[in-house]
């Protein structure tokens, strides 16, 4: 069994819907089972400075329906170095803080691998919207993220049907395509774009709007992830190779906020739960996953050095779903 009896949080890293809920989780399950928590407020920049706070059940109530996260976020290029680590492992000793859990990406996890070379014990929660970390099926923030992206997309659509235009929406995702996967079918997006898969095909792309024009569509629908290329540039093409009007609407961060759907509030809270029984047994160093329907974890570093592929289930299904 485990000797912790305090245990800290942190968000790091872009905000994602959900990220609460999990805080939330981790607070009150670890009160029930007879630790103290303490969040740290800015991620690893607030560790730095010892912004840290006690939190009890009354201090998270209701947070579950909220977005961003309450204990609020930054990236921090200091904390990357020796004198940050060592500003962040004094803040850990000072505050008496046993094991800290980490809700945040990719770059947050090497974070917390790095602290785990210091004597820290940790554990990771995904929390991204993108849906790019390589050991689990899900990250907290996907699911508010690709409705927002899905509602804005609908909209998008019947102002392009009435103008007879082409719109080229670009979603988040950095260099993973989920998002854009994800919305673009749901809302019946014509072309999706996607980093995994785009090669500069531009003749395809062309003669397949060219050719739902001919069937007597009167828009379409280009879905474009962002790591893939400019989207006005996109949309100029078009207009160029095709004569017909061509606008951009960037998505951008407002895929970020809102009120997290309840599939976020739900996979948030199991997760904030599992990491404090991961800890509440014994393991550390850990990031917590969800595959094939179960929460599981993983030992850090083999989380961090997986590699995730697009599904290309999903991906084959978009291609015939839009012609």
């Amino acid at each position: 069994m485990s000797d912790i009896k305090t245990i800290g949080v942190l968000t790091s890293g872009g905000d994602a819907p959900g990220m609460n809920a999990a805080i939330r989780a981790i607070v009150r399950t670890a009160i029930a089972e007879g630790k103290s928590v303490k969040g740290i407020k800015w991620g690893y920049e607030g560790l730095m400075k010892g912004e840290v706070t006690d939190l009890d059940a009354d201090d998270v109530f209701g947070i579950n329906r909220k977005g961003g996260t309450v204990l609020y976020t930054s990236r921090s290029d200091e904390f990357k170095t020796e004198k940050g680590m060592t500003k962040a492992v004094k803040t850990i000793q000072e505050n008496k803080i046993d094991a800290l859990v980490v809700i945040g990406g990719d770059g947050s996890f090497r974070g917390a691998r790095d602290l785990s070379k210091r004597g820290v014990p940790v554990i990771g929660i995904p929390g991204t919207i993108d849906m790019d970390i390589s050991c689990t099926d899900y990250t907290i923030g996907f699911d508010t993220a690709v409705n927002t992206a899905m509602e804005a997309i609908d909209k998008v659509s019947d102002s392009s049907t009435s103008h007879g235009r082409c719109s080229v929406i670009e979603v988040m995702g950095r260099k993973t395509g989920y998002i854009a996967l994800w919305a673009g079918m749901a809302s019946g997006a014509d072309d999706i774009i996607l980093p995994e898969k785009w090669e500069g095909n531009y003749d395809t792309l062309m003669n397949h709007i060219l050719e739902r024009r001919a069937q007597g569509k009167n828009n379409h629908i280009v879905v474009i992830a962002e790591g893939v290329e400019d989207s006005p540039s996109l949309a100029k093409k078009i207009k160029e190779y095709t004569g017909i009007e061509s606008r951009v609407s960037v998505l951008g961060y407002i895929q970020r906020g809102g009120s997290p759907t309840a599939t976020d509030r739900m996979y948030a809270s199991f997760m904030g739960a599992y990491a404090v029984e991961v800890l509440c047994k014994g393991r550390k160093n850990r990031i917590v996953a969800m595959n094939n329907g179960k929460f599981v974890d993983y030992e850090i570093d083999e989380a961090l050095n997986m590699k995730k592929s697009l599904n290309s289930f999903q991906y084959e299904l978009s291609l015939k779903l839009s012609r």
